[in-house]
């Protein structure tokens, strides 16, 4: 047997990263799944209400800077510093929410939790490419996407237990416990082991021991312009979710104006045509953020809803995302052995009316106040939906791109994601506050979340197939 054929992302050389890496990418889970289910335990007890949604925006917001200063970094002096600056900046913010003694605060330690967890993930990819040889890359990968589909699982019912049992601060603190240990299982076994980027990759593992480091020069204008249009994104979309604390007169124009900025600061950071649904590419890096936007801007209110309005206790509130995340990783798996076979547009047309079937039948409880296990029922539909239509995009992008372009296009799929659910939930929030309707904010938020999913109708039947 070829030692390349004997290799494994369990040998003994790369066991510890593994290991570690895939306990970050575990606890990173965790902590974004079990957020949703215990937040209105959080902004009941810290009484921030109107601030709601920011604990979620703002998060996604300051992980887009996260991912562009990490890839930054990582390109111009290797991944470990941008790593262990992540580990840290994430850990920080755990900390600061865990002990958190009002809103305000606590969304501080949130918007550090989005640097870190933005950049943590770009590192870690980025030491995937350095330490492990590319015929690993599948595996370790799939080790990941393992590490995402367990806490999907658990981490709702996990976060609704400790918040009911505990208290809900060591939703926060346990995890900052547990990434520092895992942190210092992946820093110990990094120790020594080169990083350097090397264009020529050998075929044997055992021959990429330790070479020198040479890493490759960044391009300081490009760089410099990325990070300053990531920060004017990230701070209009915190200013849109901060606009529900402020009197109205204020809120709505404060809102209009930030999106307005976020709308002309993305353009560089997206594929020209995106804004304008153009076919091909540009409509799947838009149908990304508006399928992502709709799905997490509803969710962030089922728990809620089922507290509020029917006294679900936070433990079984999350049943809800569990059975979300079971039609997501189901439909997934189908749409990876029949994607193809289906093409975009069928795939569109099923994924986006399931979604629209979960919405109407969350609308359905709210009107008629009862009946409240429907909603948990079909918010399974919404993530069926999405487990259809989300890899569908990634696929099509890589399919799109050439060499030359990867790396931009997928980081725009990345941005697109985490601005378009980043804006989407700052707006449900603030519709929620401002605009209730028939005196339930959640009407405001499930008919805004109706309005995104008809209008992605638009790029989703222009994505194409992948065929440039």
């Amino acid at each position: 047997m070829s030692s390349t054929a004997a290799a494994s992302i369990w040998d003994r050389t790369r066991l510890g990263i593994t290991v570690g890496t895939v306990a970050l990418i575990f606890l990173a889970a965790i902590e974004a799944l079990a957020v949703t289910t215990v937040m209105p335990v959080v902004s009941a007890d810290l009484h921030g209400e109107a601030l709601f949604a920011v604990a979620f925006s703002g998060t996604l917001a300051t992980g887009v800077i996260g991912m562009v200063g990490a890839g930054a970094w990582s390109d111009r002096s290797g991944p470990r510093a941008p790593l262990y600056t992540a580990v840290l900046l994430f850990a920080v913010g755990l900390l600061v929410s865990g002990f958190a003694l009002d809103m305000y605060t606590f969304i501080v330690g949130r918007l550090i939790q989005g640097l870190g967890a933005g950049g943590q993930t770009v590192a870690v990819y980025v030491v995937v490419a350095r330490v492990y040889p590319s015929h690993l890359h599948g595996r370790i990968f799939a080790a990941y996407a393992a590490a995402w589909v367990v806490p999907s699982m658990i981490g709702p019912f996990l976060a609704g237990a400790v918040a009911e049992f505990l208290h809900w601060r060591w939703a926060f603190l346990g995890v900052a416990v547990l990434t520092a240990a895992a942190f210092t299982l992946v820093a110990a076994r990094l120790r020594g082991v080169s990083l350097a980027k090397d264009a020529d990759e050998p075929a044997d593992p055992q021959a990429d021991r330790v070479r020198p480091e040479s890493p490759a020069p960044a391009r300081r204008g490009g760089i410099v312009t990325r990070m300053l249009l990531a920060v004017v994104v990230a701070v209009c979309a915190v200013a849109v979710g901060f606009s529900a604390d402020a009197p109205p007169a204020f809120g709505a124009p404060i809102a209009l104006a930030s999106i307005l900025v976020i709308g002309i600061a993305i353009l560089p950071l997206l594929p020209r045509g995106t804004l304008r649904a153009s076919a091909g590419l540009p409509s799947t890096v838009l149908m990304r953020g508006l399928a992502a936007g709709a799905f997490f801007a509803a969710e962030a209110y089922v728990p809620k809803l089922l507290m509020d309005r029917f006294e679900f206790s936070p433990t079984i509130a999350g049943l809800a995302l569990t059975l979300a995340a079971l039609g997501w990783s189901t439909a997934s798996a189908v749409q990876g052995r029949y994607g193809d076979l289906l093409g975009s547009t069928r795939i569109v047309m099923v994924g986006v009316p399931l979604m629209m079937l979960a919405v109407a039948s969350i609308l359905f409880v709210v009107i008629v106040d009862a009946a409240p296990w429907v909603a948990v029922v079909g918010w399974g539909l919404a993530g069926a939906g999405m487990g259809l239509i989300y890899p569908r995009l990634t696929v099509l992008t890589l399919a799109y791109s050439t060499t030359a372009d990867e790396g931009f296009n997928s980081a725009a799929l990345s941005i697109s994601d985490s601005t378009g659910s980043a804006v989407m939930i700052a707006l449900a929030g603030l519709g929620f506050v401002l605009l209730p309707i028939g005196g339930s904010g959640y009407l405001t938020v499930y008919l805004i979340a109706a309005a995104i999913l008809l209008v992605s109708l638009l790029p989703g039947l222009r994505m194409g197939d992948g065929r440039r």
